[in-house]
């Protein structure tokens, strides 16, 4: 497969943990389904309250999860994002070379990797508790034309949208290189603090856009997610509002389509169900799917990974949702790349 996805964003290592009742997030009074940033010791003095749970540490970061599961699909892909001198830092490159990921990694000298301690309730809803350290000082001179050299599109996270040069420097670099842009809007806070950027950046740069409900209200100022799929796909050529375990509006021109949530689904842990459904719906446009294939590829991709603790599939699930996939793709119209 030549037609190879980068992606940039926030290079961080989860610590997940299944609580047995919302009591220490109650505690430490976090908002419930949240992405609280910390700094390293608040983050310590939680992993110090979590001593009698089992933690299990994995790769994680929302664009280091989409693309693991687009490669798992079987499509080349390679990441830019920023680490620290450490032990975490050789944990995470080391998974992701496992997953053939090529890695344009930048390294400082002086704060350590992004960590993440992922709360996971009883109802399976995550609350994310995050020190970014590394990760949140990739700066814009960093990136260099050859890192985005042969990729047809490139993912941009939205947690790095506070980097307003770097953000910039990115779709610039990734437009000269001939690739589509797209960026997931991470969270409707970072939307909200960055509102009047986004305003500019999406319908200059950006070709396919992720937003959740809340996402999609604070970029557009209206709640009804059909009226604000229609306002984004007006400034970016493919539009998504997700909406959580109902499903997902995807819209391309005056294509609509509304894609139910995977049948059967049952919900353990819903972390990564977004990134996870954008490996499918990137891989989908790649693959020359419509709108409304790549959206089935990413309910398929998304339901199966919520049935797991974290984001990390066997090799089992991966073979099945690869052979759904197929028969997704030998099914749908023509879409992004046309061929």
């Amino acid at each position: 497969m030549d037609r190879q996805i980068l992606g940039i964003g926030n290079a961080l290592t989860d610590m997940l943990c299944v609580l047995d009742s919302d009591a220490l997030i109650e505690k430490f009074g976090l908002p419930k389904g949240s992405m609280q940033v910390v700094d390293k010791e608040l983050q310590n003095e939680l992993l110090s309250e979590l001593s009698r749970y089992e933690v299990k540490k994995v790769r994680g970061g929302s664009v280091p999860n989409t693309l693991v599961g687009i490669e798992h699909l079987g499509m080349q892909v390679g990441f830019i994002g920023k680490l620290g001198c450490d032990e975490v830092a050789r944990f995470f490159t080391s998974d992701l070379q496992r997953r053939n990921v090529t890695i344009h990694a930048i390294y400082s000298q002086t704060l350590p990797s992004g960590t993440c301690v992922s709360l996971i309730s009883p109802d399976g809803e995550r609350t994310l508790v995050t020190c970014l350290g590394a990760a949140s000082q990739l700066q814009a001179p960093e990136l260099i034309p050859g890192m985005f050299a042969g990729y047809a599109l490139c993912h941009i996270d939205g947690y790095l949208l506070q980097n307003h040069e770097l953000i910039e420097r990115a779709m610039v670099m990734a437009k000269q290189a001939g690739a589509y842009v797209s960026l997931d809007m991470g969270s409707y806070n970072v939307v909200e603090q960055n509102l009047e950027f986004l305003k500019r950046i999406v319908p200059q740069y950006v070709d396919v856009v992720f937003a959740n409900e809340m996402e999609a209200k604070t970029y557009t100022g209206n709640s009804d997610p059909e009226v604000s799929l229609d306002i984004l796909s007006r400034e970016a050529a493919f539009a998504v509002v997700k909406v959580g375990g109902k499903g997902s509006y995807v819209k391309h021109k005056n294509e609509k389509s509304f894609v139910p949530p995977l049948s059967g689904a049952k919900c353990v842990d819903t972390t990564g169900a977004g990134d996870l459904y954008a490996s499918g719906f990137l891989y989908g446009l790649a693959m020359g799917c419509d709108i409304t294939g790549s959206g089935r590829i990413g309910a398929l991709v998304s339901g199966n990974v919520v049935e797991v603790v974290g984001t990390h599939m066997d090799d089992g699930k991966w073979q099945q949702i690869r052979s759904g996939c197929q028969q997704i793709i030998s099914t749908s119209k023509k879409g992004l790349y046309g061929d």
